[in-house]
């Protein structure tokens, strides 16, 4: 086969495969996912600390707020949990139960030598239901656990079990009750009984109308490839839809193991899945999962119209981010997608890499002004542009000052010093170092910037507590100290020379505002950018060191070379 022939065979099968994806596109781009919302119970699974019924009161406030409708308030068994108190201060509150689910075991209990289920006794679970008034139950269901002898619990012993336990719940907790049923082995089951899974899911999408279950569930661990379950959920959505079971929900969940999890998701969703159950944030089992803030984002970017119409898309990021706070303490991790800080960030300067006209711009949907990250990769502009973003207009703020500070970052980094210039306080350093003057804005900035951590505080309290008896020497405590008393109290040991006209120079740059004096304000930037570059410094004296070796002397060093 000559080379044009080879290319061209090459380049029709690439683009049948191209136009398989399309499809998947278009499937995505249209469909009106269905969002079962497990924030009150995914986000906790794993973590050290549990939610208090104060956390679960936010949580639901959030989810609220993106307009989740329905949603998953508790998993039952046989312990009192703090979820049981939740529901009953719903019910105290007047909240609508009419979409609010509840997880229960399918069976009570297996016999673990006959490994054969307890079929009579109704599981703690849905009685527990009934007990506090939920009308939704999520039953889970195994088709291919070790734990279950299934030659003797066959799969006409499944399906009657299934019949009997759905109208156990709309004769006890209400006729229009919506159940889901869980396959929660589903992945594994299907890769070595497939036979057994869908016929259990034919019997449940051959009911009467008024004995369908209200959707499918299942949940995938994290370790099968997004094609494979692709073609586990499109034999699945067949069978549902063959038997007339069109209308049923089919809903996926994924685990993150492998860096699959989301992309796992989009590939059930394209292949017949037409919604999921997660939390909103990435937090749960294991590693996480595919949450519903990214999945959402995900469709809208790819043109989906139905999910704005339906859910408040607006609000997912600062619900994300509450969420992550209240479950776990600290902001989310800041290079999560969608809602972690660093999100939003534009790295580069070329004109190709931020979204062209006709794509999505995540920054403006969640009408925000993206960040912009200073690095080395950063253009002169895009530094200008930083700090007039964080400091206002200023004659100094050019790309000429752009150039010169992405030249000192290049230095520190020539001569091992690895620190960040995000920050307002890196930023002003930076700047300063580079032969900026400070303006007022930033001596605003610093005077506001206080160090979160204790130790950090109580580092710079005692450096002020030095400072403050220098201050009073002159019988006036003003927060300023002239040269001289500035040298003894705390430049001695950097400078050997008071009298060398390079050191009285040098403590000219130091006084940022030219009022012959160096003042507090002017002297704590240092401190905390020194405290806020390396946090673990122990002692004041090392804070000190930090600060003039790596800060102020460096940043007089500009002033020096001008003389």
């Amino acid at each position: 086969m000559a080379t044009k022939e080879i290319i061209n065979h090459h380049i029709e099968r690439m683009q049948r495969k191209i136009d398989d994806e399309k499809e998947k596109r278009k499937v995505l781009r249209e469909m009106e996912l269905f969002v079962l919302d497990n924030s009150l119970r995914e986000s906790t699974v794993g973590q050290l600390r549990g939610h208090t019924i104060e956390n679960k009161w936010k949580i639901y406030e959030q989810v609220k707020k993106v307009g989740f409708k329905h949603i998953i308030v508790a998993s039952f068994s046989h312990m009192t949990r703090v979820g049981d108190t939740f529901i009953l201060q719903l019910k105290e509150k007047g909240e609508d139960f009419t979409n609010l689910y509840a997880f229960s075991e399918f069976v009570e209990s297996v016999d673990p030598k006959a490994k054969i289920p307890d079929t009579k006794t109704v599981p703690v679970g849905l009685r527990k239901m009934n007990e506090l008034g939920l009308k939704n139950a999520i039953m889970e269901v195994d088709l291919a656990w070790a734990g279950i002898d299934y030659k003797k619990f066959k799969v006409k012993a499944i399906n009657q079990l299934l019949s009997e336990r759905m109208a156990w719940c709309r004769e006890n907790l209400s006729k229009d009750s919506k159940i889901f049923i869980n396959i929660r082995d589903l992945p594994y089951a299907m890769a070595k009984k497939p036979k057994r899974v869908l016929k259990v899911v034919r019997y449940l999408s051959s009911l009467p109308p008024d004995e369908l279950p209200f959707g499918l569930m299942y949940e995938e661990s994290g370790k099968y490839l997004p094609e494979e379950l692709g073609a586990w959920t499109e034999a699945v959505r067949r069978e549902m839809d063959d038997c007339g079971f069109k209308q049923g929900h089919l809903l996926v969940h994924v685990h993150e193991q492998w860096g699959l999890a989301d992309s796992t998701q989009l590939e059930c969703l394209a292949n017949g899945a037409d919604g999921i159950w997660a939390s909103l944030i990435i937090e749960g089992a294991a590693l996480g999962h595919s949450c519903s803030s990214v999945m959402l984002m995900n469709l809208i970017r790819l043109g989906n119209k139905e999910v704005l119409k339906n859910y408040n898309c607006t609000a997912l990021r600062e619900a994300a981010q509450e969420v992550t706070k209240i479950t776990t303490g600290f902001p989310p991790y800041n290079r999560q997608v969608v809602y972690g800080e660093r999100a939003l960030d534009m790295v580069f300067g070329v004109p190709n890499f931020p979204p062209g006209k006709q794509e999505f711009d995540i920054a403006k949907f969640f009408g925000e002004e993206p960040p912009i990250r200073i690095t080395t990769l950063a253009t002169p502009k895009m530094v200008a542009d930083r700090l007039k973003s964080l400091f206002g207009e200023d004659p100094q703020f050019t790309e000429e000052r752009g150039q010169s500070m992405l030249e000192t970052m290049l230095e520190d980094l020539q001569t091992n010093r690895k620190e960040e210039y995000m920050s307002a306080l890196g930023v002003i350093v930076l700047f300063d170092r580079s032969g900026g003057k400070l303006t007022n804005k930033m001596c605003e900035i610093i005077d506001q910037e206080e160090p979160k951590r204790a130790h950090a505080q109580k580092l710079i309290a005692e450096i002020r507590a030095m400072w403050d008896e220098w201050d009073l020497r002159d019988g006036q405590k003003d927060d300023m100290l002239e040269f001289d008393a500035f040298y003894d109290g705390f430049m001695a040991p950097y400078f050997g020379c008071y009298r060398c006209d390079e050191t009285k120079r040098a403590l000219k740059a130091i006084d940022m505002d030219a009022d012959g004096t160096v003042d507090w304000q002017e002297f704590a930037l240092y401190l905390k950018w020194a405290i806020h570059q390396y946090p673990e410094t122990k002692t004041a004296e090392e804070l000190l060191s930090i600060a003039f070796r790596k800060g102020i002397i460096p940043a007089m060093q500009d002033e020096v070379l001008k003389q």
